[in-house]
């Protein structure tokens, strides 16, 4: 069944039952797709008379749905389906605040890579909801030099925006690599003893988070 088809079956299922039919769904989904970026901002607002939200951490990630069709078309397109289907796809990327509630998202063609989606959408993520400071987190996949520039933004002495994001220890230059997995120079948030990982006690140690830092210079143009 279609997913116009499965949400308004489930619907049935809510203590307040929909006045609406099938087919009201599908004549709206134009109206939806022209306004969209205005009924994610005004869902936003609405939704801060309800719960606080937390918007100075965002976390950005990608997935993508496939499409049973004999032929793509401008938008769905053959790429790399993250369910293993070989059918044409469209991509979606999502934004979600500190709590894990979305916050905004887009559609793109399904072969296109996912790293450049993350600069505009975040350019309308900031116009539209209001952002200031912000740290964005991501995974490896998405962290090009790129995005991690565009995240790295210094505005009178105050930084701006920040970002997280993981990186493979196999893909690090040997240099990086060897610091990484060193097990000297250890720490924990508030204290300035350094540790070896070979020697703390995994029965009383287990739940702690050590972390080891160093200033990198990287080419980020």
């Amino acid at each position: 069944m279609p997913l116009k088809g499965s949400s308004n079956k489930q619907a049935a299922k809510f203590i307040e039952q929909p006045t609406f039919e099938l087919h009201d769904i599908y004549r709206a989904l134009s109206v939806l797709s022209k306004e969209n970026d205005f009924i994610q901002a005004q869902l936003y607002k609405n939704s801060q008379n309800v719960i606080e939200r937390r918007k100075d951490i965002l976390y950005y990630d990608c997935t993508n749905y496939f499409f049973e069709l004999e032929e793509p078309d401008d938008l769905r397109r053959y790429g790399k389906s993250k369910q293993h289907q070989p059918l044409p796809i469209v991509g979606m990327g999502l934004f979600m605040d500190y709590d894990g509630i979305p916050l905004a998202f887009d559609i793109y063609p399904g072969n296109k890579n996912e790293q450049p989606t993350l600069k505009p959408l975040e350019k309308k993520v900031i116009r539209d909801f209001g952002l200031e400071q912000i740290v964005v987190c991501t995974d490896a996949g998405l962290s090009s030099k790129t995005n991690r520039k565009f995240n790295d933004r210094v505005i009178g002495g105050v930084q701006i925006r920040s970002f997280i994001t993981t990186q493979s220890v196999k893909q690090l230059p040997e240099y990086l690599k060897d610091f990484a997995l060193d097990p000297d120079g250890w720490h924990l948030t508030g204290s300035d003893v350094s540790f070896n990982l070979n020697e703390i006690d995994e029965t009383s140690d287990y739940d702690k988070i050590f972390y080891k830092d160093r200033w990198i210079k990287e080419d980020i143009s």
